[in-house]
Parts: C-alpha cells; structure tokens; sequence
C-alpha cells in the first residue's frame, strides 16, 4: 500500500465498503476487508498488574494502517504507533520494508493501561477483527513476509499466553484454516515515518482505507461494543 499510489480523493461510504465487502467475501480483499470472527477470551492470562504501570505489545497483521486503527478505537490503549520489527535498525524504512527487502514486518506497538484492559483481551481483539491469522505471509491485498501475522513478544508472560491461545483456538476449530501467527521475540520496534503514524484518521477516504480497514472498526464495535470507543487515541496531533 504504497502511499504515492493512493488518490487522495473520497471514493465511497463505511456503508458502500461494508456491502462491497459482502460482495466479495470469499475473495482475499473481502476477505480482510469485511470478514470478523466472534472468538472466546483467552481460557489463559497473565498475572493482575502489581501498580498502575503502562504496559504495551508489538502486532503485526497486515498493513499496520489497519492494525493500528482498530485499537486506536480500543478502551484502555493509551497509544498505538506504527512502526517496524524484526530486522535490522538499518533497514527500518518503509522503501525497504514495503518492497520485502528486510526482514521486518509492518507492526504496530500498542500501549495500554491494564487496569482497564488486559493483555488476554487486546489478543482476543487481534485475532478477532484486527487481521486474519490463518493467512501466510500476506494480508488481502498485500503479499509478503512484511505482512506476516506476528507477536513480538516482551517477555515470557506475553509469550505463554499468545502460544496457549493459539492452541486454543486451533483446538477448538475457531478458523476453517490453521492458526500462522508467528511468536518472535521482540528485539526492538522502530516507529514509522510521520506520515504512517494516525494514517486513516486523517484520510478515512482513500480507498485502501475504506475498503480495507473502516469494516475492521466496524466489525470491532460490532463484536466488541463494550471496549470500543468513538473517538480514537491518536500517536501524533491532527
């Protein structure tokens, strides 16, 4: 989803993207654009937080455009900054990144305050509405380990219980297809350029946002109307 390629010009409604995407469920576009899967919480979870502390997470499921938007609209993160992970701090740019040429996956870095919403629930909302973890190496319309499925996990806690909810979801043939979501350990994260950072806040009309992206927060306050929130929490000022 290179930038440059995309008109900078309203196209159609969240409604005509959400029709469209019924249009073409079945397809790899419907597929990511519109479809969403209502999933049981995680059966494991992480200790209660000891003290108010942030924590965060680094996702990755596609162009982190649409990662990054869902939970923007999630209560409880307090921040969610596009960026890069798994490679190296040289090649942390979106020229190399967008072309495969790294070992870097688009990912999105979510602060969130645990005493108003656990890591078991962000995870839940991940697999969820935010991406489709049963596909490899891709996203819809985006091909390419960049836009692998991931979690970049910080620690063994995060780790466990990506890995038991995997399982569970596998073993109760939550997908018709396999859980590939990769667990990596989370070396560093690098933020994107500016211009990624609230990207379809500020042009909720490109196409690739309205077809791809706006039915995930739909779907998100479909599925999860008690966490979703109207106003989004924005990394940088409008």
């Amino acid at each position: 989803m290179p930038a440059s390629s995309l008109p900078r010009r309203p196209l159609v409604g969240l409604g005509t993207a959400l029709a469209l995407g019924v249009v073409f469920a079945g397809s790899p576009l419907g597929h990511a654009a519109g479809s969403a899967v209502a999933l049981p919480p995680p059966a494991t979870t992480g200790p209660a937080p000891a003290d108010d502390e942030r924590h965060s997470v680094v996702l990755a499921g596609g162009c982190f455009w649409g990662i990054e938007a869902v939970f923007q609209h999630l209560d409880g993160v307090t921040d969610a900054v596009s960026g890069y992970s798994g490679g190296a701090a040289r090649t942390a740019d979106y020229r190399w990144v967008s072309a495969g040429r790294t070992r870097h996956a688009e990912a999105v870095r979510i602060t969130y305050d645990p005493e108003k919403i656990s890591y078991a629930r962000l995870l839940q909302v991940f697999f969820s509405v935010a991406h489709d973890p049963t596909q490899l190496n891709r996203q819809g319309p985006d091909i390419g380990p960049q836009y692998r499925s991931a979690i970049f996990y910080a620690d063994e806690t995060q780790r466990r219980v990506a890995q038991a909810y995997i399982d569970q979801l596998d073993a109760e043939g939550a997908f018709d297809r396999p859980i590939v979501t990769r667990l990596s350990p989370l070396d560093a994260f690098y933020p994107a350029e500016a211009y990624h950072q609230d990207y379809a806040y500020h042009h909720p009309n490109q196409p690739y946002i309205v077809f791809n992206d706006l039915p995930k927060v739909a779907n998100l306050e479909r599925l999860f109307p008690e966490l979703y929130r109207d106003d989004p929490v924005l990394a940088t000022t409008p």
